[in-house]
């Protein structure tokens, strides 16, 4: 497998461009980010994605129900 690339869009990582590995990228995933600089802590969450024009994309979404989410 070729490593994948994600762009981000949405939030304090808007238009951030990032390797997502060697490992196999899956729809839905979420992530979720905390910025902790300069003032308080903000956190967001990032769903994956795909679409054949735009390649692999994070969007901006909602807390997700479970507090599983692995941190980036």
């Amino acid at each position: 497998m070729t490593e994948a690339i994600v762009r981000f869009f949405g939030g304090p990582l808007d238009g951030r461009v990032q390797d997502l590995g060697a490992a196999e990228p899956v729809r839905g995933t979420v992530m979720r980010h905390v910025h902790l600089h300069d003032g308080p802590k903000i956190e967001t969450h990032y769903e994956l994605g795909y679409s054949a024009e735009a390649g692999w994309e994070y969007r901006l979404c909602s807390v997700p129900e479970h507090d599983d989410v692995p941190k980036s």
